[in-house]
């Protein structure tokens, strides 16, 4: 399936807000692999189908993930809503026809990251946070700077602000998240 094809299935099943906030990702994902020397086609493809699965209820999530045999961590079934980067990825896989596995690994961790992230991995993570429809969240203009002059200032600096935001909250924070800043802390340090 081309891309002209994905777009037109994905616009079928995102809601409009979801639908531009995907082309969104796949714009900046773009923009960031010529600028890092990534793969354009790959990350357009990645930024476009990141969320594909998305739409789905939460008991539909951990519905899909449990017949799929796709692990469900503890605080993944205390937020059903962190499971939609995996089913994204296996959606992307068998409903737009994607067999790479950058992009897919791209998907999969562009909500928690990953402790080794590759750099299409860091460039979707990050799309997703700075694309343009996003709201702007705080230290928005400095990241997104950040984005095209340094990745891994980037990478940590949203992180950063994530566990951040989480404790503030007193939301659960996914130990893969915080296994991921924990790494980039050290490697930057």
């Amino acid at each position: 399936m081309d891309r002209i094809q994905m777009t037109e299935k994905l616009k079928t099943k995102l809601s409009s807000k979801r639908f531009e906030h995907s082309v969104g990702v796949e714009y900046t994902a773009g923009t960031m692999a010529y600028m890092y020397g990534a793969d354009y086609n790959k990350a357009l493809t990645a930024g476009l189908l990141h969320d594909c699965a998305k739409y789905l209820s939460n008991d539909k999530k951990i519905a899909k993930c449990e017949k799929l045999g796709i692990s469900i961590s503890k605080c993944e079934y205390q937020n059903p809503e962190l499971l939609h980067a995996k089913l994204s990825a296996v959606y992307a896989r068998e409903k737009y026809g994607v067999t790479d596995d950058e992009i897919l690994s791209a998907i999969t961790y562009h909500t928690t990251g990953r402790p080794g992230m590759s750099l299409m991995d860091k460039i979707i993570y990050i799309a997703d946070y700075i694309e343009p429809n996003r709201a702007v969240l705080p230290e928005m203009e400095e990241i997104r700077k950040e984005a095209y002059t340094d990745i891994d200032i980037c990478l940590l600096h949203i992180l950063k602000n994530c566990v951040t935001y989480l404790e503030n909250k007193g939301e659960v924070i996914d130990p893969v998240t915080k296994e991921t800043y924990e790494y980039y802390s050290k490697l930057m340090n």
